[in-house]
């Protein structure tokens, strides 16, 4: 944490700053956050993801950053593609950006459990099979990283009002 200081008028403002290490699972150098994804989904724009999640994850907002994993998992791009070969589809960082928020105190998280949750139940049409599908998998991750947390709870209310059923996906191996 670093002390940020500026001066305003006759009054000194202070502000304190987080910065988190960077995730080993993303790219190394972060993107800016102002960055435009564009509106090609390719590999461009799965790269372009994953650096925006660095950025916001070491600006001490994993919940932004989560948001930008979401949006690498909406990339079209199939199992064979080149840039998996460098950078895997990123559950191995979701599940470091998890236990990193629990462990200390890395920044507003939210509820990746129910973010999870809703994100599977409520995808539009776009790639909407592969895209539920990383979205299960991101929620057992979440679930497993928070087992004995209380507060990461699933969203029963939405599960009870429209039958909503947790499928079984394979996690893959860490």
């Amino acid at each position: 944490m670093s002390l940020c200081s500026g001066k305003q008028g006759n009054s000194w403002k202070r502000s304190w700053h987080r910065m988190n290490q960077s995730c080993p699972y993303l790219p190394a150098k972060p993107a800016p956050v102002g960055m435009r994804h564009g509106s090609e989904r390719g590999a461009e724009f799965y790269f372009n993801a994953l650096s925006l999640a660095q950025a916001y994850w070491q600006d001490a907002k994993p919940a932004q950053a989560i948001l930008q994993l979401n949006k690498a998992f909406s990339a079209d791009l199939d199992d064979h593609d080149s840039v998996l070969e460098l950078w895997p589809w990123p559950y191995r960082a979701l599940k470091w950006i998890l236990e990193k928020s629990v462990e200390s105190d890395a920044g507003f998280l939210g509820n990746p459990v129910r973010h999870f949750q809703h994100l599977a139940t409520r995808m539009n049409q776009v790639r909407r099979g592969p895209r539920i599908q990383h979205a299960w998998i991101c929620f057992h991750i979440a679930r497993q990283v928070f087992a004995d947390r209380a507060e990461f709870p699933r969203d029963g209310r939405q599960m009870v009002r429209e039958g909503i059923w947790i499928p079984a996906v394979k996690v893959p191996d860490f």
